[in-house]
């Protein structure tokens, strides 16, 4: 049975820790400027049109720059992706354009960054956004598609990285 009981934020990050979650990178460029974040806050909407959502912390302004250049690729990443997704993440400190340095990008049909080697890269264009508590839920329709090789996936659970055997 379910206790009930006051949830407090440490105990609710605790229990979402314990969800395992593929690793992706997050990318926008365009207008107001190129950028790129390492999520797990990813997932379909429907096939009909295709729809994708991510989840971007509101507490770093300068992940406004997704709704505001209006477009993003979700790029899933491999098990040998793990640098791109520490440095994205923020804790290798490296600028933006470092970040990007470690990769090779190119575009499908948004002008969003999409990896070469990722898993599979979805090229998005905005079609909504909601702010929830702390996130900015982004609504992508799907405007291209790259599937990549068939390599081991790189899944984020109780706080570290796994590899999943593909």
């Amino acid at each position: 049975m379910l206790d009930k009981q006051q949830v407090d934020s440490q105990l609710y990050r605790d229990a979402m820790s314990r969800f395992g979650g593929a690793v992706h990178v997050v990318t926008t460029d365009g207008p107001s400027g190129r950028r790129g974040v390492t999520i797990i806050a990813g997932c379909s909407v429907s096939d009909h049109p295709p729809t994708i959502l991510v989840c971007l912390s509101r507490v770093k302004p300068d992940n406004d720059v997704f709704a505001e250049n209006g477009v993003f690729a979700l790029n899933t990443l491999a098990a040998e992706h793990k640098p791109l997704a520490d440095a994205f993440s923020g804790l290798t400190k490296l600028s933006q354009e470092e970040r990007f340095a470690l990769g090779t990008w190119e575009t499908v049909s948004t002008g969003a960054p999409v990896l070469t080697g990722a898993l599979t890269s979805l090229d998005c264009r905005i079609v909504e956004t909601k702010d929830v508590a702390t996130h900015r839920i982004l609504f992508g329709e799907v405007t291209g598609i790259r599937i990549g090789d068939r390599l081991q996936p790189l899944i984020y659970q109780d706080r570290r990285y796994h590899i999943l055997e593909a």
